[in-house]
């Protein structure tokens, strides 16, 4: 609060207090130093300002015009000084009815104390020029915080009303920071007990005596752009009234404060237009008679409450702050720790480069040693098997030297045959390339580093600020089941700020084995169908970016359901089909045989679901079973090797499969009467029931696959499908086919 309490001019605590037209509030020593006075010959403020209202009263006659550019004093005289100015002054009077006396606008000077002050205009033409101080000078003063300008009146400052309230507050405050200072010790002191305190770094938080803040806290170094401020005042310091701060009557016993223009009048009523009090005089003189005026205590309460209503939702905001300055503190500790933690991972990194170019450097530097002693050996070599060629070569030469100088014919014909040859033998060796080196001196050995210096200079933070997603959390309140399939939804923890490119959902085979990924996606809810009924499956999600894939979610258990809820499946049906009653009844428009589907589909259990005959005219021959998905559906179920089914007419009925006809069996329908239909893919057989009792031997044996329910009909012909049909347990002696 102590903000609140301090004059924007001179940064201290309010003294005798007085509310601008703006209503902002400046000490009253403080107004007369920011008012600036203007000689009238120079005053020419901007239109804006100008008062469209009538003028105030006139200056008292007989004022010279020193008593206007005397000193500051002047200011905030009761009667302001007569003479040429009068006229001028009223246009800009504060008390105007119409006009608030204050405006916006640019400034373009400033006063020596950093406040803007109002800029001079041109005088308008033909104003005559007053001589040097001959004329009175008008005032205005400039608000230092919202800088808007405002004009006095002849009552100079004490026409701006005095704010005895904020004066009382700022008293209060004084008294409890007193006591408060009385009560404080100084932190740091070694004696017992401490010294009272004298001041309190804002920054380091800590109150020091005198004598400790010469010691341990010197207004130098990087002390010197600390601030000292008073210590805080107590809690329980006392807030009562007394004379202790600047006002009088301040306190317990303040008598009502009475009108600025009156002073023996108190204030009793409030002018809405004006929004001021004002006495019962000001209403009678006819100023405020036009204006809307309203009791005073009524007004009070009601302001009270506006400002009351107002603060509540400054509280809520206040709160909010609070709670964010505890998130903020956490996230400057959060900061650290991860700036540790990204710290000694990018040492960590750092070093796994060093260490991988440390052992990549000796395994080329083996290479290059390698090399080096390869192309040593083949030059040795190569020296020492010319070394023994010439030594050879050269004992030769001589010898046969030495034969060439004997004198005897006969001896040297003897051999001469010999040496030649030798000679020649001796030459052949000496083939092409055998002068020349094997090896280079040069090492056939490039180290590309380029890309690797490259990949050093581009390494950059990038990676290390995306990490791998967190584990994604299951919203079981959204994972169901429905038949054979299941539907599951996840979402990412809150506050969870790494980016996330997709998620991938795992599912095992519903019989505890290893998990498959079934839906890699954006998305955050999948459905997946065609699983086994009355099986329990694993399920589980995992996020991924351009970092990595992230850990696994929780896994959930879902139950499939135990029996199948199906219908007839429009969209494969064939075209002569007509379904109705929600798809659980079909006939059909051509007297052909066309095929239609149920919407389930089955590869594991056992599942048995009856169709009701409601229409059978003229003996045709229905058929009922199982199908693959890719059936011919524009004749008889059965006639194709993609079906297995039972055709039945009124009075017999056969199993087909690949249009082979078998087991022909007694006993037909009729309007009215249940075909059953069992299918066991734990025996891998299916068997017919014809109202409740078994139609013949299992139709088919060994069947494997994935299957679904199948039905052929024509227009002579309406069935009802009943599914969600318990197995039945007790099963009839089936009826024996007659061949």
């Amino acid at each position: 609060m102590e903000e609140e309490l301090k004059c924007p001019v001179c940064g201290s605590l309010f003294r005798e207090p007085i509310i601008l037209p703006c209503s902002h509030n400046v000490c009253l020593p403080c107004a007369r130093t920011i008012a600036v006075q203007t000689p009238e010959s120079e005053q020419h403020l901007p239109p804006l300002l100008h008062s469209r209202g009538p003028a105030p009263p006139a200056a008292a006659p007989g004022a010279g015009p020193g008593a206007a550019a005397g000193s500051a004093a002047c200011l905030d005289s009761e009667s302001a000084a007569g003479g040429g100015g009068g006229d001028h002054a009223d246009k800009l009077s504060l008390h105007s009815e119409t006009d608030s006396g204050y405006g916006s606008y640019t400034p373009s000077l400033k006063s020596p104390n950093g406040v803007r002050v109002l800029p001079l205009v041109p005088a308008p033409p033909g104003a005559a020029a007053a001589p040097r101080g001959a004329g009175p000078a008008s005032s205005s003063l400039t608000c230092p915080q919202c800088h808007r300008s405002a004009s006095l009146d002849q009552r100079g400052l004490r026409g701006f009303q005095r704010n005895r309230l904020l004066e009382a507050i700022v008293q209060r405050y004084q008294q409890g920071r007193a006591a408060a200072a009385a009560a404080a010790k100084c932190q740091l002191c070694d004696r017992s007990p401490p010294e009272p305190a004298a001041v309190l770094c804002e920054q380091c938080e800590v109150l020091y005596c005198a004598a400790c803040q010469l010691r341990c806290h010197p207004a130098r170094g990087p002390f010197a752009k600390h601030r000292l401020a008073p210590p805080p005042a107590h809690p329980g310091a006392p807030g009562g009234g007394g004379d202790g701060g600047g006002g009088k009557g301040a306190g317990g016993g303040r008598k009502l404060p009475t009108c600025a223009e009156h002073d023996l009048e108190n204030y009793s009523m409030y002018c809405v237009s004006c929004r001021s009090p004002v006495c019962y005089q000001c209403l009678e003189e006819g100023k405020h008679n036009k204006h809307d005026v309203k009791a005073l205590g009524a007004m009070w309460k009601q302001h009270k409450a506006q400002l009351s209503q107002a603060l509540n939702g400054v509280s809520d905001k206040a709160k909010e702050a609070k709670e964010f300055l505890v998130q903020l503190k956490n996230l400057l500790q959060q900061i650290q720790e991860n700036g540790l933690d990204y710290e000694a991972c990018l040492v960590a990194q750092c070093d796994a480069l060093v260490d991988a170019l440390t052992r990549q450097k000796a395994k080329l530097l083996t290479k290059v040693t390698k090399e080096r002693e390869h192309k040593l050996k083949v030059v040795w070599d190569q020296i020492n098997h010319c070394t023994l060629k010439l030594r050879q070569s050269t004992g030769l030469m001589e010898y046969c030297l030495e034969v060439i100088k004997e004198n005897d014919p006969s001896g040297f014909l003897q051999i001469s045959d010999a040496l030649i040859k030798r000679v020649q033998v001796s030459q052949e060796q000496w083939v092409k390339g055998a002068l020349e080196p094997k090896v280079s001196a040069e090492f056939d050995l490039t180290l590309d580093s380029e890309p690797l210096l490259q990949s050093i200079h581009q390494l950059d933070f990038i990676q290390m600020k995306c990490r791998v997603p967190p584990v994604p959390l299951l919203q079981l309140e959204k994972c169901c089941t429905r038949n054979n399939s299941v539907t599951l939804a996840w979402r990412m923890p809150p506050l969870s700020h790494n980016p996330v490119e997709g998620y991938i959902l795992e599912l095992d085979d519903g019989d505890g084995g290893q998990f498959r990924e079934v839906y890699v996606g954006k998305e955050t809810l999948c459905t997946i169908d065609g699983l086994h009924f009355n099986s329990t499956y694993n399920a589980r999600v995992k996020a991924f970016n351009s970092s990595g894939v992230g850990p696994y979610s929780k896994t959930v258990i879902l139950q499939t359901s135990d029996v199948a809820w199906f219908t007839f499946d429009p969209s494969s049906a064939h075209r002569d089909i007509v379904l109705s009653n929600d798809n659980q009844t079909a006939t059909c428009n051509s007297y052909d045989d066309r095929v239609v589907l149920g919407t389930a589909a089955f590869s594991k259990g056992v599942h048995y679901w009856e169709l009701h005959v409601d229409r059978y005219d003229n003996h045709p021959d229905p058929a009922f079973g199982i199908a693959r998905i890719n059936v011919v559906k524009d004749m008889m179920l059965g006639k194709d090797d993609k079906a297995w089914a039972m055709y039945v007419d009124n009075n017999r009925s056969w199993f087909m499969h690949c249009n082979s006809h078998t087991n022909r069996t007694e006993g037909g329908v009729s309007k009215g009467a249940t075909v059953g239909v069992l299918l066991d893919l734990n025996k891998h057989n299916l068997t017919f029931y014809i109202n409740g009792q078994q139609q013949g031997p299992p139709a088919f044996e060994n069947i494997e696959g994935v299957f679904m329910p199948a039905l052929s009909l024509n227009r002579n012909v309406q069935v009802t499908l009943h599914t969600g049909l318990e197995v039945p347990q007790s099963v009839k002696q089936p009826k024996l086919p007659n061949n």
